[in-house]
């Protein structure tokens, strides 16, 4: 009869993938830049993508809008992209998820992590969200929208900071994140 032996990697085996965190209000081209980022990545390694709105109806089914959930949510999905990334896999991860605690602890515990935070205009983000968004917020008629009746805490040391005034095709920025991460390329 034959024996089970287990095989162990060495520390040199094992590898931790990258874990790229796009946040930024919505609206900000945060998931097609996800998208675009995740076809350059993966044409070297293999890459893993989350989406907080296409997580959101997945695993938060009973979490509101609101400032407590919305940062139960953040944490969730630092951890997810904790769990995935240890795997081996690189993530790239677009969520508003303007929360330090979220950010801190992804920084705190995911070896290679890089943040990367889009910025716009408000009127740029206007002209992008669904028709009225921002008005209605602003007029008190939508709430829980973040930067505008929802606080929001920028990033405190992202690796990439990004200045769209909508004049940049996803492709483009995406290059630029390109560029500023990994500049040999």
């Amino acid at each position: 009869m034959g024996r089970f032996v287990e095989a162990r990697a060495s520390p040199e085996q094992v590898h931790s993938g990258a874990v790229y965190w796009i946040t930024g209000l919505p609206g900000v081209g945060k998931s097609t830049l996800a998208r675009t980022l995740s076809a350059r990545l993966g044409l070297a390694r293999p890459v893993v993508r989350l989406d907080g709105d296409r997580l959101r109806p997945i695993l938060g089914a009973r979490y509101s809008f609101g400032l407590a959930d919305r940062r139960a949510m953040a944490m969730t999905y630092a951890r997810l992209c904790h769990e995935f990334s240890s795997q081996g896999p690189d993530v790239v991860c677009a969520t508003v998820s303007l929360v330090h605690e979220a950010q801190r602890w992804a920084r705190g515990h995911i070896g290679d992590y890089r943040e990367i935070y889009l910025r716009a205009e408000p009127d740029v983000l206007a002209r992008r969200l669904p028709k009225g968004l921002i008005a209605a917020a602003r007029a008190g008629r939508l709430r829980n929208v973040p930067g505008v009746d929802l606080p929001i805490e920028e990033p405190e040391s992202p690796e990439v900071v990004i200045d769209d005034d909508g004049s940049c095709s996803a492709e483009e920025i995406a290059a630029m994140v390109v560029a500023r991460l990994w500049p040999a390329l």
